[in-house]
């Protein structure tokens, strides 16, 4: 029987980024991936073909809408949807191939099959060829798969998941989501910039609930310009395909007022957030406890019940994001070789790929009213930007929230152009504890994007933004 100091279940942006770090510091490494593709649900059917699917349909609907206002003309323009699927698997496949590369490059052991537990140390793999490994030290990192509502069934044909929707053979005219969070406002707007009529209902009064209210107040005026219609507080009751030729049938109810609707399209989209995958892992066998949602029970350094054993990503506790778990398969391997590593869950950006995009970092304004905290807020259009409008930009905003009176920022809340990398200066700042005044006095080029988070800074801490 091989024997590793690590074996990590689970080959995402969690497990494998664990098992590089552990090699570099020179631990006998193995990852186990019951797919035959590594990466993970982010690489293969999440994060990378979603952007690639966002890109594209970006470009294309700036050609149809947006290019003349530049002087650029095109006649006689067409989909094709075939080759933008082909795009994205290319994508998907070099990516996956960088990946597969680092394993190799850091002499990690890759055992390709399904892994459950015999004991706390000893893992049954069964793929081609079943075999046992033993490891010191095991890190379950097994992700999450899409959830759906209850009496609601995906036939993954009609009534599919975000996994189905980044493969489909063909464009559909119409598109029911289910679902106004991250995923359903993402795919939302990557078949509306196609031209299929796209309808969103969601069972709370806003879109992107998790983010500051503002956020998705806004996206939702935005939305609106772009021809995407929703239905707020409504409760999906039913999701039926009664005649396979004719169309799928959404019947929901008003969450207040009670009122019926039934709505119909080619296709459902049911985007209503994603599970903790543990199956066949059989921990019951390791001792490893898991709570009433199906996570992996953790202490505050990742530890499970069994305390050699760790879990990390969708399946802990926290927020399902690709950099949340790569960040605590970093934590692991650094807290394994003895090294004091740090992990603050506040500052672990959320961002949607829209248009405009949106990004989120720390505490929102609804956070900060119920801890009682005395705040101040700051505000900047991204109109108001010399940047913004030599690129045709107008929509969203920049806002920051800073204590009173020490002016530290506790949150920012982007809804604009490039939000998913502006956010990281945010971050950066938010780890140095620095205050609204610090990044006020940090000279910003001229003429950026990253100005805005300037100015909102200079609203918050009282000088008042200077461009507004």
């Amino acid at each position: 029987m091989d024997t590793f100091d690590v074996i990590v279940i689970g080959s995402g942006p969690g497990g494998y980024v664990c098992a590089i770090r552990c090699a570099q510091l020179g631990m006998k490494t193995a990852l186990v991936e019951k797919y035959p593709t590594l990466g993970g649900t982010c690489l293969n059917v999440g994060c990378i073909p979603s952007k690639a699917w966002l890109d594209s349909s970006e470009k294309y609907a700036d050609l149809v809408h947006h290019f003349q206002d530049h002087g650029i003309r095109a006649d006689g323009i067409t989909l094709d949807f075939g080759k933008m699927r082909q795009r994205v698997e290319k994508v998907v496949k070099e990516v996956g191939g960088g990946v597969n590369f680092l394993m190799k490059k850091n002499k990690i052991t890759l055992h390709q099959g399904l892994a459950s537990f015999k004991d706390p140390h000893t893992l049954k793999i069964a793929g081609k060829e079943n075999r046992e490994i033993s490891g010191k030290y095991l890190v379950i990192a097994t992700g999450s798969k899409p959830s759906t509502l209850p009496g609601v069934t995906l036939d993954k044909k009609r009534i599919i998941s975000s996994t189905e929707a980044l493969y489909l053979d063909q464009l559909p005219k119409t598109l029911l989501v289910v679902g106004g969070g991250v995923i359903g406002c993402e795919l939302a707007c990557v078949f509306n910039r196609l031209g299929t009529k796209v309808t969103i209902v969601e069972y709370a009064d806003n879109l992107l609930v998790t983010m500051d209210r503002d956020i998705g107040l806004g996206l939702g005026k935005i939305f609106k310009k772009q021809g995407i219609d929703f239905h707020l507080n409504h409760a999906v009751s039913s999701v039926q395909v009664p005649d396979q030729k004719g169309p799928v049938i959404v019947v929901s109810s008003g969450v207040k007022t009670k009122e019926s609707l039934e709505l119909s399209a080619d296709l459902c989209l049911v985007a209503t957030g994603r599970r903790p995958y543990t199956e066949g892992l059989d921990l019951e066998k390791a001792g490893i406890k898991v709570n009433d949602r199906g996570r992996v029970v953790t202490g505050k350094d990742l530890r499970t019940s069994c305390p050699h054993i760790f879990a990390i990503g969708d399946v802990a506790p926290g927020p399902m994001l690709a950099h949340k778990a790569s960040e605590e398969g970093v934590f692991v391997a650094e807290l394994l070789a003895g090294q004091k590593p740090h992990l603050d869950y506040n500052l672990i950006p959320s961002v949607v790929y829209t248009h405009p995009e949106a990004a989120s970092l720390g505490a929102t304004e609804g956070q900060l009213l119920e801890r009682n905290v005395a705040y101040s807020v700051g505000t900047f259009p991204i109109k108001a930007l010399g940047r913004a409008r030599a690129s045709g930009e107008s929509e969203g905003f920049v806002k920051v929230l800073a204590s009173v009176p020490q002016d530290e920022i506790l949150g920012v809340h982007m809804l604009g152009p490039r939000a998913s990398d502006m956010i990281a200066e945010a971050l950066t700042a938010m780890e140095f504890r620095a205050s609204c005044e610090d990044v006020a006095r940090s000279c910003h080029a001229h003429p950026t994007y990253s100005e805005a988070l300037m100015e909102a800074c200079l609203a918050a801490c009282g000088s008042g933004a200077l461009h507004l």
